[in-house]
């Protein structure tokens, strides 16, 4: 840095912030460090006394922290996101649509293990609405080495380490199964919680089609409503261990690819994905009916934006995996999922 006077710094990067005092009224800081002076800033810093500066000093090789955190925008923006403008070395980005977020974790690790830079974000994986802010990034020092920003491109490559992908127009169709529904034995309580779920998630619900415990008429009630357009087919019920308890089977039957059939999740262990062609047919225990979270909460998100998951996908969600059935339910700000 270097020291000039107040009248011929206009361009020049303050190196400290500075102070305004107005007894009784106000003890802040009227311009950043950072800050770049304009002319109309002149009689401002003057009026606090300020008749000469602090500057930074542009030097070879060296970035100020402002467009270093370009740099870092640059890595950290997908497509559907707003970046705010440079401010202490500091951007934002916020989301311009509501969808879901996707973090390339080993990147963002990467990046902040570097050290005298900082990504703080959201979780990924879970769903964002409009304005919603994502990530949070600066450097920590005035000015780094363009050496090191340099470094942080060849890490990032050309994808983006923050995706937002905007939920998708889907039609689903609701199989229930369970005989003591089917002949009216008792109410069917489990589709109205669905339905509620997936409209919850932006999704046309067609309707549902009854079932008995039959895997062959279970098996037809899937076919049936992927006939009719179905994006997503679910089933409800059936998903345990008991002798008429076949939907599993049926959903095997009537898809190409299972994903999964267990979780390390409570409540939700007996859920079941699977695919018939691109469209996901999923198999939903009986606590999703009674419990107020359960793994379809963590998985329809990321099938309305049209995310097709593979095994590994539930196989990390261990930690974090149990929920803790708090009297007053605070999901998704809480740790379940996370």
């Amino acid at each position: 840095m270097k020291l000039i006077k107040t009248e011929d710094a206009v361009g020049s990067v303050l190196c400290h912030d500075i102070t305004q005092i107005i007894p009784g009224v106000t003890k802040d800081a009227v311009f950043r460090k950072g800050h770049v002076v304009r002319e109309e800033d002149i009689p401002v810093l003057l009026s606090v006394g300020k008749e000469n500066l602090y500057v930074w000093e542009k030097q070879e090789g060296m970035l100020h922290e402002n467009d270093a955190a370009e740099v870092l925008r640059q890595v950290c923006q997908g497509e559907h996101m707003k970046a705010s403008e440079p401010k202490e070395g500091k951007i934002e980005l916020t989301a311009e649509c509501s969808g879901l977020l996707k973090i390339n974790r080993e990147k963002l690790n990467a990046v902040n293990a570097m050290g005298q830079m900082v990504l703080a974000s959201r979780h990924g994986d879970f769903p964002v609405k409009k304005g919603d802010k994502i990530v949070g990034m600066r450097v920590v020092p005035l000015v780094i080495e363009e050496e090191k920003m340099d470094r942080v491109k060849e890490i990032c490559g050309g994808e983006p380490i923050f995706t937002l992908l905007p939920f998708r127009k889907m039609k689903a169709g609701i199989v229930t199964t369970g005989s003591e529904v089917y002949y009216g034995r008792i109410k069917d309580q489990f589709t109205p919680v669905v339905k509620d779920k997936l409209e919850e998630a932006g999704m046309e619900v067609l309707g549902n089609i009854l079932c008995n415990d039959e895997s062959d008429m279970v098996t037809g009630a899937i076919r049936e409503w992927i006939e009719k357009g179905a994006d997503v087919v679910v089933c409800t019920g059936g998903m345990s261990v008991d002798p008429d308890d076949r939907t599993p089977l049926a959903i095997r039957n009537a898809s190409d690819e299972v994903i999964t059939y267990g979780a390390p999740v409570l409540p939700g262990a007996m859920f079941m994905l699977a695919y018939a062609g691109n469209i996901p047919v999923m198999g939903l225990p009986g606590c999703v009916m009674y419990s107020k979270r359960t793994i379809f909460d963590l998985v329809l998100p990321r099938v309305a934006a049209g995310e097709r998951l593979r095994a590994e996908d539930f196989s990390v969600l261990g930690e974090g995996g149990l929920c803790l059935n708090c009297e007053v339910c605070t999901f998704p700000n809480c740790g379940f999922g996370k």
